[in-house]
């Protein structure tokens, strides 16, 4: 009987360990068998990449070609062009300078560079060729005045009208040549309104009281003498260290006495 004790346990303890065992085994297959669960915050766009994941691997590819361009045209390419640009306007400046204008226009005068001897090359030529740099820009204002000073007025306001600088002073003289053409090509009215956007332009001693000035003899032109002492007060009291206000007394004095103010 004590055999029989002793006995019992053990085979119970191995059926109790295979029930374990096989409940174990049943458990395994039945979460292999169950849907894994997707977060319910993510599964829209786990399904909406599963759905256009050709799409969307495509548009990313192309998103990172254009940063990669933008890159290269930013950091690399326009630098060099820059660089570029620089190097040949020098020669044009020069004779700019020098009152060369048809040269700085034209180029093609020989000059001895780094590289040896060559044809320099004019604004106009550097504009359109390096159209998308800031020496372009500024290669077109030159040019314009360039034309402005040899008579070419309509050719002058092409290139004037071109130059897209960030440079305030350069931009206000630039509209102001547009004026002084129109105005060599007799058409005041549009000589006046460049004039009065060129004063307008960048607020300061030097450029605005230029172009007010020159508004106001427009206005003289026009007989319209009650606009040109307007403009001459004007000067007077915004502009009072400029060089225009040192005689603007003497301005103001004739307009009154022609137009009876």
């Amino acid at each position: 009987m004590a055999e029989l004790k002793e006995e019992n346990p053990v085979e119970n303890v191995d059926n109790n360990t295979n029930e374990n065992v096989e409940v174990e085994e049943e458990s395994n297959e039945e979460e292999s068998s169950k849907p894994k669960v997707v977060d319910p915050t993510l599964e829209g766009l786990q399904f909406f990449y599963e759905s256009n994941k050709k799409m969307i691997n495509y548009v990313g590819g192309s998103i990172l070609l254009v940063v990669g361009l933008f890159v290269y045209y930013k950091f690399f390419y326009m630098p060099e062009k820059e660089k570029a640009a620089a190097n040949e306007i020098f020669w044009a400046q020069n004779f700019f300078e020098k009152d060369s204008f048809n040269v700085a226009l034209k180029g093609g005068y020989m000059v001895r560079t780094s590289e040896g001897d060559k044809a320099m090359m004019g604004f106009e030529a550097i504009a359109d060729e390096y159209s998308m740099t800031s020496v372009g820009a500024l290669a077109n204002y030159c040019a314009g005045v360039c034309c402005l000073r040899t008579g070419q007025y309509e050719r002058a306001i092409e290139f004037l009208q071109k130059y897209d600088g960030n440079d305030m002073m350069v931009s206000a003289i630039a509209i102001g040549c547009i004026g002084d053409a129109n105005m060599e090509l007799n058409r005041t009215d549009e000589a006046l309104k460049y004039y009065l956007k060129a004063a307008e332009k960048n607020s300061n001693d030097f450029t605005t009281p230029v172009y007010l000035k020159k508004a106001a003899f427009t206005y003289e032109l026009k007989n319209n003498y009650a606009e040109a002492l307007n403009i001459y007060e004007r000067i007077k009291k915004e502009h009072s260290r400029s060089n225009e206000a040192r005689e603007i007394e003497k301005y103001i004095a004739k307009v009154k006495a022609l137009g009876n103010l």
